[in-house]
C-alpha cells in the first residue's frame, strides 16, 4: 500500500509520517509539504533514524509538492491541513484515492451550522453527501465503505465516545455539560504569543465556551442523530501540557440505573473495540494514554445524574491515530496495525 501525507510539517502530520513507517501493511510514503518541498524528511523532523526511511524511497527522501504526489498515485491521502483549505488542495486525489481529512471541511453536513462555525460554506458543499463522519467505534460499518473520511476533531472524540452510548439508549437525556481540558499542542504548530512558554506555564483557564467554540456543533450535532433533544453546554480549557484530552461530562438521568447496568451498555457497544478501555469508577488521566490510540472511559452515578469521565492523547486517538484507525478499517487491515494499545510512562 502506498500512503501520502499532506502536511507533514505539522505535529498530526509528523505522527503520521512515523507511524506510517512503521505500519506493517504500509511500503510507500509520499510526503508532501508545499513550504518544505524539495528537503530531506529529516530536516522537518529531526527524530526520524536514517535508518528508518526506506519508505520514502519514491521519492528519495525528500518532501514533494502535492502535484508532484498526485503522480505517485497513492492508495490513500492523509490531509492534515488547515481548516476551509483542506478540501481544495485535495481535489487533484478524490475520485483516485482513498482522502482521510484530518480538518473539518467535511465533519458537519449542515452548511448552515459549518457557517457559523468556521465562517465560511464548506469549500466542497458537493462532496458532503459522500462523506463519512470517522469516529471509527461508531461508523465502522459505514467507513468500510466510504472514500472520504471526515476524521474527527479531538474534543468531539473524547466527548462523544462515552456519550453516544447512553444517548442512543435514552439513558442520559436534555442538557448535557461538558467541560474539557487540552494540551497546548491541540493549537497546532504555530507561531502564536498565547502559545508561548512563558504565557502557557503555570496558567490555565477556560477559552471560547458554549458555542463560540467550533467543537460544539460538531458534538452536539452528532449526539442529535441519536437524540434531536440534547441540548449541550461546552467549555474547552487550556492547560500547561504538551498533549492529552480529559473530559468530564456530567447529565440528567432518564431512569434510575446503577454502575453495573451502565457498564453493561458500554460493553454491548465497546466490547469488541480494542482501543476504548473501560475503568468502571476510576477516573481517567491523561498519563494513562499518552502516545496510545486508546480512549479510556469512567463513570459515576449519584442520584438522578451521571458523571463520564475520559481521556485521550489528542494528537493520536485525538488525530492521527485515529485516521490510521480509519485507514486499517476502510482497507480490510487488522484495526490495531501501526497503532499503540498501551499508554508510554
Amino acid at each position: 500500500m502506498r500512503a501520502a501525507v499532506l502536511g507533514t510539517s505539522g505535529y498530526t502530520g509528523l505522527i503520521l509520517l512515523r507511524a506510517l513507517i512503521e505500519h506493517p501493511d504500509v511500503e510507500e510514503v509520499i510526503p508532501v509539504s508545499t513550504s518544505h518541498a524539495g528537503e530531506f524528511v529529516g530536516s522537518v523532523d529531526g527524530g526520524i533514524s536514517e535508518r528508518t526511511i526506506a519508505k520514502f524511497e519514491p521519492t528519495g527522501g525528500k518532501l514533494v509538492s502535492v502535484s508532484e504526489a498526485v503522480k505517485f498515485d497513492p492508495d490513500v491521502v492523509f490531509a492534515a491541513l488547515p481548516h476551509l483549505k483542506s478540501a481544495e488542495i485535495c481535489a487533484p486525489f478524490f475520485g483516485k484515492s482513498i482522502v482521510i481529512d484530518l480538518s473539518a471541511d467535511f465533519r458537519i453536513k449542515d452548511s448552515t451550522i459549518f457557517e457559523m462555525a468556521y465562517g465560511s460554506r464548506p469549500p466542497r458543499e458537493d462532496l458532503l453527501p459522500e462523506a463519512v463522519y470517522g469516529l471509527c467505534e461508531w461508523y465502522r460499518e459505514d467507513i468500510k465503505r466510504a472514500d472520504i473520511v471526515a476524521n474527527p476533531g479531538c474534543y468531539p472524540t473524547a466527548t462523544l465516545l462515552p456519550l453516544l452510548p447512553l444517548v442512543k439508549e435514552r439513558i442520559i437525556e436534555g442538557s448535557i455539560v461538558t467541560n474539557a481540558i487540552s494540551g497546548i499542542s491541540g493549537a497546532g504548530r504555530k507561531q502564536s504569543l498565547n502559545l508561548l512558554f512563558v504565557e502557557r506555564s503555570e496558567n490555565t483557564g477556560a477559552y471560547a465556551p458554549g458555542k463560540s467554540h467550533r467543537h460544539q456543533p460538531e458534538i452536539e450535532g452528532e449526539l442529535r442523530k441519536e437524540n434531536e433533544n440534547i441540548n449541550l453546554f461546552f467549555t474547552p480549557h487550556l492547560a500547561p501540557l504538551k498533549r492529552g484530552i480529559v473530559a468530564t461530562t456530567f447529565g440528567w438521568l432518564s431512569r434510575e440505573i446503577s454502575t453495573e447496568e451502565i457498564e453493561d451498555i458500554y460493553k454491548r457497544y465497546y466490547g469488541d473495540s480494542v482501543f476504548i478501555r473501560l475503568r468502571g469508577e476510576t477516573i481517567p488521566q491523561t498519563g494513562d494514554v499518552v502516545a496510545s490510540n486508546r480512549c479510556d472511559i469512567g463513570w459515576r452515578v449519584e442520584d438522578d445524574h451521571v458523571f463520564l469521565f475520559s481521556a485521550i492523547d489528542n494528537l493520536v486517538k485525538g488525530a492521527s491515530g485515529q485516521a490510521i484507525q480509519n485507514m486499517n478499517i476502510r482497507f480490510g487491515l487488522n484495526e490495531s496495525a501501526g497503532l499503540k494499545i498501551n499508554g508510554e510512562v
